[in-house]
Parts: structure tokens; C-alpha cells; sequence
């Protein structure tokens, strides 16, 4: 899948009441977990696994797609980037190692205030859902890293919903349909840090789409996306949803 092309300004459904919300689909890295950029450095141990050199063109090239791309499946990532499926699984196998090793040594950590937000939506009533774009090797690496396995009833990755990562709705959709926690998809709520978790929010007609500005992508790709909120972090979620002003 190639990064996202310009396309029709989209925007969510801005008029449901935050109050209403019952199920809060979140990102992880960049979201509510701060990895300090391992993405790009378990893609580095990726492109030497299939030849590709750092400091070369072609590694600078694929690096940039890897940086646009953030928030999307990682094998679909590597599809595009090397083309065939055995490469594509090869590299992502290679990635998935590194950035499993890179949590088993320490070097993620919640973003400052998460687990509380995510604490005081529960306490509010509410059924909160963590989702990714790794595989769910990586997923649980990071969830026994933080001490989070019974942090949320559910967590999600691209293969828990068929195989389709975001951009498209299908772990929102998932999220909704297995947790049953929303009469509608309006009283969904979808916050991450890429215009993929906002597209995705979007697609699946969540009623609440927001984006957060401690990871990947800025405003401008937010709003383009569709989101109807940005925050500065998750940790100012629990306040939008009980009615406090939003941007």
C-alpha cells in the first residue's frame, strides 16, 4: 500500500455529544506508548536483513516511506517496499525481531499520563480498546514491557481483523463488534497519532476521531484525515469525553 494520496477533504461525525461515547479504540506506539523512535531502527535491522545499506539512496528512499507510513500494518509497509511476498515476509520478520529485542532491553515507556487516561475512561463507564499496526508477537512484547496485559479487556492487531491494518476501519469495526460496549458505531471514539489512525477512524464512522501530537504526524495530516479533534497527548481524553472543550 503506498502512502496516502490526496483525496477529498473528509471529516467525522462532529456533532455527537462526547459524553456519549462508550468504546475508545487507541493507538499504541506514539499514542499511548513512547518508543523514541524504534520503528526506524528496527526497520534499519530489517533493510540489512534484505541488502539494502544504510547511507545508500535506495535505503534513504525506503526509510522515507517507512516515516509517511507510520500507523499503517508493517507488512504492508514491506510489501510495498520489497515487492514480492517472501521478501515482504522476510523483512518483516527481521523487523518484528528488532523491535522485540529493542522492547525486551528497556527501551519503551508510557506516554506520560496514558495509563491514567486510559484508567479514567474505564472508571467513567467506558471500554477502552488498544490496537496496533505490529504483528502480535511485537503487541504483547510491549504489553508485558509496561505491565499492561490486564490493562484493557481487548487489544488488537492487523491479523485479529482479517489481516487489514489501517488505513482501513476493519480493527475499529473488530474493536465494536467484539466487545459489544456501543449500540452504534457513533458512540466510538478513535484517537492515535498518524492521519492512518484518523483515516481509519473515519472509515469505520466512529462518531469521535481525534489525533495526538506526541508521535508521528502534525495538524495539518489530522484535519486532512478527517479528525474532529487533536490533543496534545491521551492523556487529555478523559476530559473531552466528559465534556471539556476540545480543539
Amino acid at each position: 500500500m503506498t502512502p496516502m494520496t490526496p483525496m477529498t477533504p473528509m471529516t467525522s461525525v462532529t456533532s455527537v455529544n462526547p459524553t456519549d461515547i462508550r468504546l475508545v479504540v487507541l493507538d499504541m506506539a506514539g499514542t499511548t506508548v513512547a518508543d523514541g523512535g524504534l520503528v526506524e531502527r528496527a526497520f534499519d535491522a530489517a533493510a540489512r536483513e534484505l541488502g539494502v545499506e544504510p547511507g545508500t539512496d535506495d535505503h534513504a528512499a525506503k526509510l522515507a516511506h517507512v516515516r509517511a507510513t507510520m500507523g499503517e500494518s508493517k507488512i504492508s509497509v514491506f510489501r510495498h517496499l520489497f515487492g514480492d511476498e517472501d521478501r515482504a515476509r522476510q523483512a518483516n520478520a527481521a523487523f518484528e525481531k528488532a523491535y522485540g529485542e529493542l522492547v525486551g532491553d528497556g527501551l519503551v515507556a508510557p506516554v506520560p499520563g496514558a495509563r491514567e487516561a486510559v484508567e479514567e475512561l474505564a472508571a467513567d463507564g467506558r471500554t477502552v480498546v488498544l490496537t496496533t499496526g505490529f504483528a502480535r508477537v511485537t503487541q504483547d512484547a510491549i504489553l508485558d514491557a509496561l505491565g499492561w496485559r490486564d490493562l484493557v479487556p481487548l487489544t488488537l492487531c492487523p491479523a485479529d481483523a482479517g489481516g487489514r491494518g489501517r488505513p482501513c476501519p476493519d480493527m475499529v469495526l473488530e474493536a465494536f463488534l467484539r466487545t459489544k460496549a456501543a449500540d452504534a458505531v457513533h458512540q466510538v471514539a478513535v484517537v492515535g497519532d498518524t492521519s492512518y489512525d484518523v483515516l481509519s477512524g473515519v472509515r469505520a464512522g466512529a462518531g469521535l476521531v481525534a489525533g495526538v501530537r506526541t508521535g508521528a504526524h502534525g495538524d495539518d495530516a489530522f484535519r486532512e484525515a478527517g479528525a474532529g479533534h487533536v490533543l496534545d497527548s491521551v492523556a487529555d481524553l478523559p476530559a473531552l469525553l466528559r465534556g471539556a472543550a476540545g480543539r
